[in-house]
């Protein structure tokens, strides 16, 4: 019920909230409330007195207010006028927030909200605000989306209007008034294809065919067939009549499978949710897909509230890709909403990529899910030799282990170069984005912000030092400790690298591929193709090497997940090597007895997975467990955390400073406003307590607010980068 259907004193039923009285009193209070709850309620009435739609004369109403204390429908009464259109799912302006002042209703804001159902009366006896306007008759807002979207804001304790704005996508209302097509006919069942690389593959597009819901967790084999593979999951469960939807990290990999999709069945039958096709365009197709005209999605991170309709699968592509982690609240993560979307719909569901995350080995440990993954043979056959500098490279050359860019690598690249491509992997971009004094090895800060020092080329092109964070040029630099004024790097990035193979051999052309400008394809043809990871294009014929350098900065983040991650990384570089048999060769520059790197040497992503969930549960971390972080001030997550009734067992870790953002640096999220000082209290259940965890937060969250602190409390359940 609207809290501009609230007076003073009441509460969200209209009933007064009294003060605590006498014992003696309380029999006689209780049997009046009885006695009250009897008695009929007031038809529904506007407090303009207009007429009423006649039979259902209540519209249940979301408003989009995203505030944690009104996440609550609001009841609005619906003019007759507007009886026709304002159905349950459709967008309407409403008034929120006015007063009531000697029985009148004074000021209030015009929001925008959804209706999500029609209903005879209200449990509210005072008259309704009536509905302001229906923005359009198109209902978008259905009952499976809502659903989904109030269990997504329950599981990250966020509100429902935050969630639904993440699902449904803003109004363009020419997209509206196109014809409505008809769902084209199911396709015909496909055939395997690759897929009979696989164990049970070809079991599990029966499987899908046939209307069957299974659940895999897919360890796609390297090369170029994983786009055909997912387009022949999607064509078969279209094949069963039911829709199908799948969500890809990025654009350039949504492209791959909207290729392979079309060769297999056309255009027709799917259609492609990007934010390259521009806000019109995009909501056309959502609403192509809202109406039932189309029954398979293939997207980004956007896509997992697809309303497809008769959902009979759902799949993620790479799941460890941070871009799969929504950066609005609640901050959803993707794997997330397609396991609920999977449970709820009794959907099937297909968890693939080239490398296995420790939640997909969970849902392999529990039997939730079973592995699709090739024999040992076929990994040999598929796989790139891996090469590591080992004892006899370092006998040969004594300072191969120390050196960037030993021996190996030159001889790989030598030999390479006179069968196709060659990709230079590099973690860093830019030329040298750290710098250090060449004296005293004190790293170079800027004097005005204490910014890191880059180089944004060579002094030869022009480059110049400047600040990182502000910007400011540093003409005249010199150490603070030594007063020296030599630099060396520190790091050296892509710029830097693609400079020094492009002198080490000047007859072959260097292209590069990184945040200012990612390539989608490179020909088959001898070149340096130098990339930052997640950027690297694929090669015609595939490459026919790869080096992977600067292996240190990858594994020595500060981050549990930094192991799977390098590995998620050299994983996706060396698959776009052409197989061992063809001379594909990955030499990856890092110790070679680590865990990650030996991982790399056998193609065994799925071992490291299972390893680093057994150490996760020994640890109790993500996640075998689940934790919510606390962020704010001490004395507000003190607060909050006394007056939240956390589920048994809840472990307690912290508090812990939160550092602030720099001087110079822009305020990212999760640093705290300048001139405060910052907590974090880190919460964890069981696994089995994720949901009780998330309610009491949001609870404390919600009774804070009623208490009038308005000092902020930052929750977040599951965050990434803790898991």
């Amino acid at each position: 019920m609207s809290s501009e259907n609230e007076r003073p004193g009441q509460g969200p039923a209209g009933v007064p909230q009294a003060e605590p009285v006498p014992g003696g009193e309380q029999l006689a209070l209780i049997r009046e409330a009885v006695r009250k709850a009897k008695e009929p309620r007031a038809k529904p009435r506007t407090w303009r007195g207009a007429a009423l739609a006649a039979q259902l004369p209540v519209a249940r109403v979301l408003v989009d207010k995203g505030l944690i204390h009104l996440d609550q429908f609001f009841d609005y009464a619906v003019p007759e006028a507007m009886d026709e259109q304002a159905q349950p799912g459709v967008r309407v302006r409403v008034r929120f927030g006015a007063r009531v002042v000697k029985g009148r209703r004074e000021g209030g804001e015009l929001h925008d909200g959804f209706i999500v159902e029609r209903l005879p009366e209200s449990d509210y006896r005072g008259p309704l605000a009536p509905l302001a306007q229906v923005l359009s008759p198109e209902p978008v807002l259905g009952p499976g989306l809502l659903r989904l979207c109030r269990a997504v804001a329950d599981r990250y304790a966020g509100a429902l209007a935050d969630v639904v704005q993440l699902a449904v996508p803003p109004r363009r209302a020419r997209a509206e008034n196109g014809p409505i097509p008809q769902a084209p006919a199911p396709p015909p069942k496909p055939d395997p294809g690759s897929w009979t690389r696989y164990a049970i593959g070809p079991g599990y597009l029966d499987a899908l065919a046939s209307g069957a819901s299974p659940r895999a967790v897919w360890t796609a084999l390297p090369g170029p067939h994983w786009p055909d593979e997912l387009a022949r999951a999607l064509a078969a469960t279209l094949a069963s009549g039911r829709g199908a939807l799948a969500v890809l990290p990025d654009g350039r990999a949504v492209a791959r499978v909207d290729a392979a999709l079309t060769a297999l069945l056309g255009d027709r039958h799917h259609v492609v949710l990007t934010a390259d096709s521009g806000p019109e365009e995009r909501y056309r197709r959502w609403l192509a897909v809202n109406r039932g005209a189309v029954r398979a999605v293939v997207g980004t991170r956007a896509a997992m509230f697809a309303p497809v309709a008769d959902l009979g699968l759902v799949a993620l592509w790479d799941d460890g890709d941070s871009s799969h982690a929504e950066p609005h609240a609640p901050q959803p993560h993707a794997r997330d909403v397609l396991l609920l979307r999977a449970a709820d719909e009794h959907a099937a569901f297909l968890l693939g990529g080239l490398s296995v995350t420790v939640e997909g080995a969970q849902l392999v440990d529990t039997r939730w899910a079973s592995p699709l993954t090739a024999s040992r043979a076929e990994v040999r056959t598929a796989a790139p030799l891996i090469r590591t500098v080992g004892d006899d490279d370092q006998a040969r050359d004594p300072a191969a282990r120390a050196a960037r860019l030993p021996s190996l690598a030159w001889q790989v690249t030598r030999d390479a170069l006179l069968r196709g491509p060659v990709l230079v992997q590099v973690p860093r971009r830019g030329y040298v984005p750290r710098l250090a004094c060449e004296r005293c090895r004190e790293p170079a800060r800027c004097t005005k912000c204490a910014g890191p020092l880059e180089l944004t080329g060579s002094p030869q092109s022009g480059g110049t030092l400047h600040c990182a964070w502000c910007g400011r040029p540093e003409a005249a630099w010199h150490c603070r400790e030594c007063a020296g004024n030599r630099l060396r790097a520190q790091v050296v990035g892509a710029r830097r690298t693609a400079d020094e193979l492009g002198r080490a051999f000047p007859a072959v052309p260097v292209r590069t591929s990184g945040r200012d400008a990612v390539l989608a394809r490179v020909p088959d043809q001898p070149a340096l193709v130098i990339s930052t990871p997640g950027a690297e294009p694929v090669a015609d014929g595939g490459y026919a090497a790869a080096l992977l350098l600067d292996g240190w900065a990858l594994l020595n983040r500060p981050d549990l997940r930094a192991g799977e991650e390098a590995l998620r990384r050299w994983l996706a570089a060396a698959s776009l090597v052409r197989p061992a048999t063809e001379g594909g060769t990955v030499a990856v520059l890092a110790e070679p007895g680590l865990r990650p790197v030996q991982a790399l040497v056998r193609w065994d992503p799925v071992g490291h997975a299972v390893r680093e969930l057994a150490e996760r549960a020994e640890l109790g971390f993500p996640p075998v467990s689940r934790m919510a972080s606390v962020t704010g001030t001490a004395a507000a997550v003190t607060d909050l955390l006394e007056n939240a009734e956390l589920p048994d067992g809840t472990d307690r870790l912290g508090p812990v400073p939160v550092p602030a953002a720099p001087p110079g640096r822009p305020r990212r999220m999760g640093d705290p406003p300048p001139g405060e000082e910052w907590e974090r209290v880190l919460l964890r259940v069981p696994s089995g307590s994720g949901g009780a965890l998330a309610a009491a937060l949001k609870a404390a969250q919600v009774a804070r607010i009623a208490r009038k602190q308005t000092e902020p409390v930052r929750v977040r359940v599951d965050p990434p980068d803790i898991g």
